[in-house]
């Protein structure tokens, strides 16, 4: 327990020593720089332009006349979600002004898998995948899970294996960047739900249902109200009709939603209705607005061409433009609704308009002053409508799930398989520890055990833990970043409380001892070389105890880089073959598949030599397992004096000639429980049965 003690002053040492350097010695972060004006406008798809700045990384987005198309911005000052390496993801964004995704291009990042290993091709790939999407829709990465709803707005994007809690990063900076551009600039396009009439519903209604229910929305102008409308201006006295009948309707509107049919029946003669149909089956994205005007206004100019915009009368819905445009049938109404002047609207429900929201018809009336070069002169008038809902099928999604819930979903059955297994090893390990060893089929189970974590917390899950999260982790908190990085990854997050909960049993050993895969290739390779019968390498003592330090010097530099030069990490981490031999499956580059082989060559003579004296993530589960709360390796007091057969028969030297265990080398392979619980094997318990003691 001495040797315990030490360690946990150790410890706390550097702990105390990284607090006072985040108070008080290093530098702060520094924000990366914008990209500039032409930098953007290289990236931004033709025939788009650049145009003025709107501050943090954002421009409006013209069309070539100047007209405003939409934005263009950088996520990361508006998202700067944390990676895995503690640093955000910058992608730049192109959006129009209904919700419409223009073009994603990546900008930078420091994701470990993509920096080396799948190389950058795979991330630009996934983002291409949001050209031509809608914010406005359910963006989900990954498959579908569960029984479709049959709503339209639920998008899917192809994620990239071996990545996938990076996808998700850039995903939700996306999305997180582009919805504060839409509160901010675009009214808070992306709220709406879409709705569509619903052809099948029937009720009997009439002109009077529509007006007390209503559906029919009425605006009354008064001549004398458009006099005060143009007060004190140059065409207050431009209208001799209005002062000669200041009581009279100037204009005189009902406006009413006859997408549906039992709406459309109360108001439309059949002809009309029968033509309203035949126009929604081959429309059937348009909504039909009727307006009648029985005043003097008229809502259309002299100039008005059937099938084109009416310039008197316009709309808007959340502060956004709607187009309308005549849709070009004839309008009869029912004989005991007085029409002077009727016509029936259309606007596409795809552009973003929901008629079951509020909107607002606008209705413009002009005068002119001037009998030579006439000057115009205009007022608005507003009419507030929306559609009953109950005559629409409003797809409404499912409220957005937590990026760390639509991960679980994800991957829940290897959660689970994950969590059972655990579960398993972790109740043998702990009641049947002695009973598991001491198996004559051990050995073989172990191997099956090995070659499970290979397979399928390896190579199919990508649970290969590594120090990157950990510095990941280390970086967001010095930084004051999000953490939520780390729920990006649920299987690995899994494997790692797993692991922090075994540091109080066990310390280090059920990671590095199990759950490791390139660890569990390492003792398949030992197990290969003694059966080639190749020479194994048994280090002296004390180059043992030199060599089983290095993996903590490389330890305290990375996290040294963390402050200094985080840029270093992504090279240190190189140090740890597990990019190679797990996630890439060994394609590489040459000399990165040349490295972890070599490693794995080594390991045929020299028992897991990169895990006893290179890896620091291994050092890393070393100084947590400092918490282990008890010596979970039974000891008899002739172990060590005289006996020494655990010590010698120990591949990790992870015994001390004193025959104590020395927890911090430990990997757990339980060689020296089954030789402590074997009547024929263990020294002392053989001379026991011969009435001898050592």
């Amino acid at each position: 327990m001495a040797e315990r003690g030490h360690y946990k002053v150790y410890l706390m040492r550097f702990f105390w020593l990284i607090l006072i350097a985040l108070n008080f010695g290093f530098p702060t972060k520094v924000a990366s720089e914008t990209l500039t004006v032409e930098a953007v406008q290289n990236l931004v798809l033709r025939p788009y332009e650049v145009g003025e700045s709107i501050g943090e990384g954002a421009w409006e987005l013209n069309q070539p006349d100047g007209r405003l198309a939409g934005y263009v911005f950088e996520s990361e000052p508006r998202a700067p979600l944390p990676g895995f390496s503690g640093a955000p993801i910058n992608l730049l964004v192109s959006i129009t002004l209904e919700g419409k995704l223009i073009n994603v291009d990546l900008v930078s990042h420091n994701e470990p898998i993509f920096v080396s290993g799948l190389g950058e091709a795979a991330f630009h790939k996934f983002v291409e995948q949001y050209k031509g999407l809608s914010i406005n829709d359910t963006l989900i990465v990954g498959i579908p899970y569960g029984k479709s709803d049959g709503s339209g707005s639920h998008k899917y994007l192809k994620g990239v294996t071996k990545a996938t809690a990076s996808v998700r990063i850039a995903h939700e900076s996306i999305l997180a960047a582009a919805f504060a551009i839409a509160r901010e600039k675009m009214g808070g396009v992306g709220s709406g739900a879409p709705s569509r009439p619903n052809l099948e519903l029937e009720e009997t209604l009439t002109w009077n249902d529509l007006v007390e229910q209503g559906i029919a929305h009425h605006l009354l102008i008064t001549n004398k109200e458009v006099d005060e409308a143009f007060k004190d201006t140059i065409w207050e006295d431009d209208d001799d009709i209005a002062k000669e009948s200041p009581d009279e309707a100037y204009l005189d509107l009902w406006l009413v939603n006859i997408g549906a049919p039992s709406v459309a029946k109360a108001i439309l003669s059949d002809y009309s209705y029968k033509e309203l149909r035949q126009f929604q089956e081959i429309s059937a994205h348009d909504e039909p607005i009727l307006v009648i005007e029985n005043g003097r206004h008229g809502l259309i100019s002299e100039n008005f061409v059937r099938n084109t915009s009416p310039e008197l009368v316009s709309a808007k819905q959340d502060g956004l433009p709607i187009a309308l445009r005549d849709s070009d049938l004839d309008v009869e109404l029912k004989d005991n609704i007085s029409n002077e002047f009727a016509m029936i609207l259309r606007t596409d429900r795809r552009i973003g308009f929901n008629p079951t929201r509020d909107w607002d018809l606008l209705i413009t009336a002009l005068r002119k002053h001037g009998s030579f070069q006439a000057q115009t002169g205009s007022v608005e008038f507003k009419l507030t409508s929306k559609a009953d809902e109950r005559f629409y099928i409003v797809d409404k999604p499912p409220v957005r799930l937590a990026p760390w819930q639509e991960a679980i979903l994800q991957r829940k059955w290897d959660l689970i398989i994950l969590g059972i297994a655990a579960l398993t090893l972790f109740s043998v390990l702990l009641i049947k520890q002695s009973w598991f060893a001491a198996l004559k089929s051990y050995t073989l189970l172990r191997l099956t055990l090995l070659a499970g974590t290979i397979g399928f917390i390896g190579w199919y899950g990508q649970g290969q833990l590594s120090m990157a999260t950990a510095l990941g982790f280390i970086r967001s908190i010095y930084e004051g970043q999000s953490l939520s990085f780390l729920l990006y990854d649920p299987f690995s997050l899994l494997i790692w409380g797993i692991v922090i909960v075994s540091f109080f049993i066990w310390g280090r050993g059920l990671f590095c001892g199990w759950l490791c895969p390139f660890g569990a290739m390492q003792e398949f390779a030992n197990h290969l070389g003694r059966l080639l019968g190749l020479k194994q390498i048994d280090l002296p003592e004390k180059w043992d105890s030199i060599l089983s330090k290095l993996k903590y010097v490389i330890l305290a530099v990375m996290i040294g880089c963390i402050f200094f030069a985080p840029a270093m990490n992504d090279k240190l981490i190189e140090i740890e073959p597990f990019k190679t031999a797990v996630t890439t499956f060994f394609i590489r580059e040459w000399y990165y598949v040349a490295y972890a082989i070599g490693l794995l060559l080594l390991s045929m003579v020299l028992f897991k030599g990169f895990c006893r004296y290179l890896c620091p993530l291994g050092a890393f589960m070393a100084i947590g397992g400092l918490f282990r709360q008890k010596d979970w390796i039974k000891r008899r007091v002739e172990c060590g004096s005289p006996c020494q057969l655990c010590k010698v028969k120990c591949n990790y030297g992870a015994i001390k000639p004193t025959g104590k265990i020395k927890y911090s080398e430990c990997f757990q392979c339980l060689d020296c429980v089954t030789i402590y619980n074997d009547d024929e094997t263990c020294v002392p318990l053989v001379l026991a049965a011969k009435g001898k003691k050592l």
